[in-house]
């Protein structure tokens, strides 16, 4: 049974198969379920022409624009002859972000597919980049893909964190769970659950450390409370014993060693439960981990994010 209705890919407009363009084929053939791939693009210099004359632009983006669109629609007509279904486009804009998104609201699709495109950090303190844009906005589970030396993924985690306490958190739990589950029943996958707790006895103090009794109670504690939040979270779903693993540390290096020695090939995980993405992804463990993680990542978001404003 297919776990998936229909596939989105954002194409990289550099006309070549990427990470992205394998793991959507390779969904797509495993599930049956319609691919559609659009290639969103805007070149400055081509708009430029613009400037100085109108008909002198058209011509340039139809030109640019044919091309792209040949060489998508032979990778689609390739696709095609597995018998796949596949349908294409290309769509210039100057807001990637809110024409992928309407795409997925209109089409309506249940995965959105795309390559992680790395920003420097420079670069990021002036533009947002367009994966963060998505990992607020996007109203379906975002897959970011780093690399598909499987293309099918073979081992699946579902990172959790049954210890918070927030309006929604058990819901937003499920939720990872139940998309790090289906994922893997897609692909005959492994389906792993995580949790990496971080509480330590000491606490940093400038370039200190603080070791003080009390907390190490304390920290105790936190971790026999989340241990047995954990264990009520895996029994719920079903998670075998040899699949649970409750780590020490603070998540973003934890996880990330955890996903480098045992060959993760996707990490699930929430984007956030706070109501405002806007002001808190810049600083999330979710935005942490995309540019460090060595595997690929599906973000799934909390119910009602990126709904239209008034509904």
């Amino acid at each position: 049974m297919s776990q998936f209705q229909r596939l989105l890919l954002v194409v990289t407009p550099d006309m070549c198969r990427t990470p992205a363009f394998e793991r959507a084929a390779a969904l797509a053939r495993a599930s049956g379920a319609p691919l559609h791939m659009a290639l969103f693009t805007y070149v400055e210099t081509l708009a430029a022409v613009g400037r100085f004359t109108s008909e002198g632009m058209r011509q340039a983006v139809d030109s640019y624009m044919a091309g792209h669109h040949e060489w998508l629609e032979e990778e689609a007509s390739i696709l095609r002859s597995q018998g796949l279904e596949v349908t294409c486009e290309v769509v210039w804009t100057r807001h990637p972000a809110e024409e992928i998104i309407a795409h997925v609201r209109e089409m309506p699709v249940d995965l959105l597919i795309k390559d992680v495109r790395p920003e420097p950090a420079v670069m990021r303190a002036f533009v947002t980049p367009l994966d963060w844009q998505l990992l607020r906005r996007c109203p379906v589970p975002l897959h970011l893909v780093t690399d598909a030396h499987n293309p099918l993924p073979r081992k699946v985690v579902a990172a959790v964190d049954p210890f918070v306490h927030t309006d929604g958190a058990s819901e937003f739990n499920d939720r990872i769970i139940r998309a790090a589950h289906d994922l893997a029943l897609q692909c005959d996958a492994e389906l792993h659950l995580l949790h990496a707790c971080n509480a330590m006895g000491g606490q940093p103090f400038g370039s200190a450390t603080l070791n003080l009794p009390w907390l190490g109670t304390l920290g105790a504690k936190m971790k026999s409370t989340a241990q047995e939040a954990f264990r009520l979270l895996a029994d719920r779903h079903g998670v075998p014993e040899k699949q649970r693993h409750f780590l020490l540390g603070p998540p973003v290096p934890t996880l990330t060693d955890y996903a480098c020695r045992h060959e993760v090939d996707v990490v699930v995980m929430g984007s956030s439960l706070r109501k405002s993405l806007e002001q808190e992804i810049l600083g999330s463990t979710s935005e942490a981990l995309l540019y460090r993680l060595p595997c690929s990542v599906l973000v799934v978001h909390p119910e009602g994010v990126g709904e239209p404003q008034g509904r």
